[in-house]
């Protein structure tokens, strides 16, 4: 989903006037890079835990932090205010699916469930919105697997702990197990099982071509490949089938 593209521009400049008002003695710019840093690192877990760790780094430089959900309630507000308009049109059908989502992700998605393959989706995003936004886009019965989200507390999901599950109850080992996102996370969480963990870099703005930093984040973490989004669908979904 295309949707929430620009989040970052409505998360990190937050965090920097929140820590901006701290005793500390960094400029901006060295919060922002702070911020940065550990918002793409955490990007994939749930939200909750980016404003943990923003809660942390208040404390860290003498200030006074609110509780991580009060700062999570305050980005979402943030947030809707950007997206709104995206979510409404594609309910009322004045803006097209397809401009919404990652280019071929539908015919990707699709390829998969004609072979048999049972699809999940899990966000960092909270489950009600996640859950509202697959509708509007007209994708929620491809996952009959189901669809995840974050919940309030927090403790009750994660994309690990669903991993661990779908391992367990479908009893998959290594490569049965095929992860697509662009988050730090679920890339490492696949690794860690011995999954195929597909990188997708997308530029979220040109949508298309390669976001070279979302490509150093993904390797990073162990993609096992990197795509720039779904245009080749019919390849990769061979190239994962042994099909080449």
């Amino acid at each position: 989903s295309l949707i929430r593209e620009g989040w970052q521009n409505i998360m990190i400049p937050m965090m920097v006037d929140i820590l901006a008002e701290t005793p500390t003695r960094e400029t901006r710019e060295d919060l922002a890079d702070v911020v940065a840093d550990f918002v793409s690192r955490l990007t994939g877990k749930q939200t909750i835990y980016q404003m943990i760790r923003l809660a942390e780094e208040v404390t860290n430089r003498g200030g006074k932090a609110e509780e991580p959900l009060v700062y999570k309630h305050r980005y979402h507000d943030m947030l809707w205010d950007r997206i709104e308009g995206r979510v409404a049109g594609l309910k009322e059908g004045a803006i097209a699916p397809d401009s919404m989502m990652v280019p071929g992700v539908a015919g990707m998605l699709e390829a998969l469930r004609s072979r048999g393959v049972t699809l999940f989706l899990a966000s960092g995003t909270d489950l009600v919105y996640v859950q509202d936004e697959v509708a509007a886009l007209e994708l929620s019965s491809l996952f009959d697997g189901g669809i995840y989200g974050a919940l309030d507390q927090h403790e009750q999901f994660s994309k690990q702990m669903l991993m661990n599950e779908i391992i367990t109850t479908h009893n998959l080992s290594g490569s049965e197990l095929v992860v697509l996102g662009d988050g730090y996370v679920e890339i490492e969480e696949c690794r860690r099982v011995g999954g195929i963990a597909v990188g997708v870099a997308s530029d979220e703005v040109e949508r298309v071509g390669i976001d070279e930093w979302k490509r150093t984040r993904l390797i990073e973490a162990g993609a096992d490949i990197i795509i720039p989004e779904f245009r080749e669908w019919q390849r990769l979904t061979a190239y994962l089938f042994g099909d080449e």
